[in-house]
């Protein structure tokens, strides 16, 4: 436990010391979600069971951006924090990890706690701006919003750490990141509702965990249908699926020494 949090601690550290990395991921977000919630609002229409303003108005484009936008920022934050790994290993610090007394999974619980603190305070305050959009929120929506916050980024981070114990490169390293997570992102509902998709489209955002991420978050904060047991089944599912399977992977790499 005491190396878990020695590791975190440095984890957290490093974020402290790179304030420009929050900079530009919240102001590449904010600017695309202002781009395109303008681009597109007149062509929009909310999803069944989304929250109305009032009884004149309904759920604006920008409102249902939000829950999409939050997870945007799941995606680069985490692929940043994976990335971590590899600077790691080519310092040579991940070596020394591997081959001292500290358990496997501190590893990955260090990489793991660190990279959702770093997402929810980016996030949070994302959610509680949300009245700016027309989006009225409660206390118990943003927190049911963080807690599947939380999973997706802890999914999608150890994700992230299963492809980078097997690419050395930084930039290769991205370009998959962004082969699998951006069309898992544009296929979770962040730009559409699944409802208005073709049916072989329907069918693929269905079996997309971030999905179900989406609609968890969707629904605490009432952009979205009201979440189910199914969707918070898939996405605490998700989390613990990944974590368990890079806690895997790295005692595996423990134990042949790196």
């Amino acid at each position: 436990m005491n190396a878990a949090i020695a590791l975190t601690k440095r984890e957290l550290i490093r974020l402290l010391r790179e304030p420009t990395r929050v900079v530009a991921l919240l102001g590449t977000t904010l600017l695309f979600w202002l781009v395109i919630g303008g681009g597109f609002s007149r062509s929009f229409s909310p999803p069944a069971g989304a929250q109305a303003v009032s009884d004149a108005q309904t759920l604006s484009y920008a409102g249902y951006l939000l829950p999409g936008m939050v997870l945007m920022v799941v995606l680069f934050g985490t692929i940043v924090s994976a990335i971590g790994l590899i600077q790691d290993r080519h310092d040579g610090f991940l070596q020394s990890v591997l081959v001292s007394p500290a358990p496997a999974w501190s590893i990955a619980a260090s990489k793991t706690v660190s990279g959702v603190f770093t997402v929810l305070v980016q996030t949070v305050p994302l959610l509680i701006a949300a009245p700016l959009l027309g989006v009225e929120v409660n206390v118990s929506g943003v927190l049911l919003a963080s807690v599947a916050l939380a999973c997706a980024a802890a999914g999608v981070l150890n994700i992230g750490l299963l492809l980078a114990w097997r690419i050395d490169s930084v930039a290769g390293f991205h370009g998959v990141m962004n082969i699998i997570l951006m069309p898992m992102w544009l296929l979770s509902g962040a730009l559409f509702p699944v409802e208005g998709a073709s049916g072989w489209m329907r069918v693929v955002m269905q079996a997309n965990p971030l999905h179900w991420c989406h609609r968890a978050i969707a629904g605490s904060l009432g952009t979205g249908p009201d979440v189910g047991a199914l969707a918070w089944g898939v996405t605490i599912g998700f989390a613990l699926v990944a974590t368990g399977a890079s806690v895997v992977q790295i005692s595996s790499r423990s134990a042949k020494g790196g």
